[in-house]
């Protein structure tokens, strides 16, 4: 038995997917393309879409807000994990969510999507400003702008559901967080950011090495 978590090498990792990942062939479609395009380290891994998937299932999550929504890999695999529902998702880069709008529509999941084509801030400002969206949203999913995240979850707090989840993704930025010598911006936001949230009794947290670093958040 090992007291931590345990180290995955290329040929485990391709083991965990070989013997667990059940992806929807769209979904797998959508991974294949988005490869070879812009920005590809972007997307979320395929045991991490199936980890959402998951959740989005076991908390019967059925209004979900999306923050960065890139070529829409991790909105689809919600969408197609929900009963009906809705799920919203923010981004400002009309390119890349034009591949996403392809792929929904092909999973026929297009019609529970609503993309909100703005600035991240200028969106969540006006979630908050309408009151059917306060304390509404079952899940919420962050992965966009690493140093704009926690301005991000202040608002976020005021839309999420007494009991839904926070997800915030790039956590562990690649083993680049731990690294004191690495001053990088975006880090530097990571790290401070996963000390504030650790600090933060408004919220229960698990942060979970799956995919780039998970951390997850209920209201107290």
């Amino acid at each position: 038995m090992s007291k931590k978590t345990i180290q995955l090498d290329d040929h485990l990792y391709q083991y965990l997917l070989d013997i667990s990942l059940r992806e929807h062939e769209v979904l797998k479609s959508l991974r294949g393309e988005t490869l070879n395009l812009s920005g590809s380290q972007m997307q979320i891994s395929p045991d991490q879409g199936q980890f959402m998937a998951f959740l989005v299932r076991a908390i019967r999550a059925n209004k979900i807000l999306e923050i960065g929504t890139y070529t829409g890999y991790s909105a689809l695999a919600c969408a197609l994990a929900m009963n009906n529902g809705s799920l919203i998702t923010i981004d400002r880069d009309p390119v890349m969510t034009e591949v996403a709008r392809k792929y929904w529509k092909m999973a026929k999941v297009d019609h529970l999507i609503d993309l909100m084509l703005d600035d991240a801030m200028n969106a969540l400002n006006h979630l908050v400003s309408i009151n059917e969206h306060l304390e509404s949203f079952d899940m919420i999913f962050i992965d966009a702008d690493k140093r704009n995240y926690q301005a991000y979850y202040e608002l976020c707090l005021d839309l999420i559901s007494k009991d839904g989840v926070i997800l915030f993704d790039n956590v562990l930025w690649s083993g680049d967080v731990a690294d004191p010598n690495n001053q990088e911006k975006d880090t530097i936001a990571l790290r401070e950011l996963n000390q504030f949230l650790l600090n933060d009794d408004r919220v229960n947290i698990s942060m979970i090495p799956v995919g780039d670093g998970i951390t997850m958040l209920q209201r107290r």
